[in-house]
């Protein structure tokens, strides 16, 4: 999703500086691990799609194949759906597997030649859930944070505004929220994050087939959804869950294979370029889905002001998804899958134990419980696909929440040994140890033990 951005960024930046009716060139060097597992993360999709303007949130997804072959097949390129220019595909995004990346592993580099000859550069970095960094574009430490009521980088931080203003977590990041945006706007935006996220989770359980990339990977949600299903017909998705609330039992078998099947479902669809909600990332973009669903479904205190809760959940998950972004990383190519699967792990243990009552301590116990069992879990994609094991830990991760989330509220969180702070810390010392191998590079770990029995594709 990041160099998706950045190639937006980039067009927004030409235009803004009077460039953009002036291009005749544009080259894309994907750098790193970037370089590495581009191809199999769908970068060069990504960056061709931002460059013609297309919006992650609204492009239709049925489209995106055709657009990125035609693209191949004519040699020319529509820069944000307005000035066409010579783009032989090949040759125009180079997967540089030489140039250095001191900065970030993902590093993408946009060489621009104006009609008058002038050429000149656009460096970004990729850091992970869709966000960038700009090269010489960093904003001072702090400065955004300014602007909020309360301004935190620590879970310890949150802890203290809760008790100084006596008031509930989600009341705290909710005032946040609303200095840069209403009311509405933040209600609004987190039940669409929702609907995108149930929907990706229906279309998953009702897909079958081989997954692209030359794995040969099966979808096996909707084949686990068939026959978990106990409900009659339905019309839409809602219909469906609600089939499911009032059919399926409560045994922890029936359940837990609900939960990982909902994971799947998100992660397979993103296997094949569906629209999913980068939570933190799309690589670990099923845990989150899967455990709010898992409370929607299963809990019937959800039925009490339901989209209230849906909204909490999401607050706190976010907020615990800031923490680890502003003192670590959610970037597997700097930090590992403890980066990806473990953060989405944590921000779902700490949202499921709020809206079950959790007070401020439970939930970050829950999230530091998440965190602590996954530290030291690498990233070693098979052939750079985000298929094996990446679609399968996105079940791991939803279970150990529902675990985490059980154990804190059973807890006495005083008597805890590490709290959240310290298992950020130690993630990131983590990170910054572990081999480069093992950072979403696919030269270590499956990728190297497994990759060699198929043939490229």
């Amino acid at each position: 999703m990041g160099p998706w951005v950045a190639a937006l960024d980039v067009i927004k930046q030409l235009k803004s500086e009077g460039k953009f009716d002036s291009i005749q060139q544009i080259k894309v060097f994907l750098c790193g691990s970037l370089a590495k597992t581009g191809a199999g993360h769908q970068t060069p999709m990504g960056v061709l799609m931002g460059l013609m303007g297309e919006d992650p949130a609204t492009v239709g997804i049925d489209t995106v194949g055709e657009k990125m072959e035609k693209v191949k097949k004519d040699g020319t390129l529509l820069l944000d759906g307005q000035k066409s220019i010579v783009f032989p595909f090949r040759e125009s995004i180079v997967f540089d597997f030489e140039r250095p990346c001191p900065v970030h592993p993902n590093t993408l580099i946009f060489s621009i030649v104006l009609e008058d000859k002038t050429a000149f550069e656009y460096t970004y970095y990729s850091v992970g859930g869709g966000f960038i960094e700009k090269k010489d574009h960093v904003e001072e430490e702090g400065s955004q944070l300014k602007k909020f009521p309360y301004p935190m980088k620590k879970a310890k931080e949150l802890v203290d505004y809760v008790e100084k203003e006596e008031k509930r977590m989600h009341e705290i990041i909710f005032e946040n929220e609303i200095a840069v945006r209403s009311k509405e706007e933040v209600r609004a935006y987190a039940l669409k994050i929702y609907e995108v996220m149930s929907t990706s989770i229906f279309r998953g359980c009702h897909s079958s087939g081989t997954l692209p990339g030359g794995l040969s990977v099966r979808r096996r949600a909707a084949g686990i959804a068939k026959t978990l299903y106990k409900g009659g017909a339905y019309k839409d998705k809602d219909q469906w869950f609600a089939n499911i609330r009032q059919t399926a039992s409560h045994h922890f078998d029936e359940v837990s294979r609900w939960v990982m099947c909902f994971a799947l479902a998100v992660n397979e669809e993103n296997a094949v370029s569906g629209r999913i909600v980068t939570a933190p990332t799309n690589g670990a973009a099923g845990v989150i889905p899967a455990v709010l669903m898992y409370y929607l479904t299963f809990d019937p205190s959800a039925d009490i002001d339901r989209e209230e809760k849906i909204i909490q959940f999401l607050l706190i998950a976010s907020q615990i998804g800031f923490f680890f972004k502003k003192n670590a990383s959610i970037s597997a190519a700097a930090a590992g899958c403890q980066g990806e699967i473990g953060v989405s792990s944590s921000m779902a243990a700490g949202a499921l134990s709020y809206v079950n009552g959790g007070d401020v301590k439970r939930v970050l116990m829950a999230s530091e419980m998440a965190m602590e069992h996954h530290l030291g879990l690498t990233c070693d994609p098979i052939k750079g696909l985000v298929q094996v094991p990446c679609i399968e830990r996105n079940t791991m991760g939803a279970i150990k929440a529902l675990a985490s989330s059980n154990l804190a509220l059973s807890s006495d969180p005083e008597k805890a040994v590490v709290n959240l702070d310290d298992v950020i810390s130690t993630m990131w010392s983590t990170a910054k140890d572990m081999s480069s191998k093992y950072k979403e590079t696919s030269e270590g770990g499956l990728a190297v033990q497994v990759s060699s029995r198929y043939s490229e594709c």
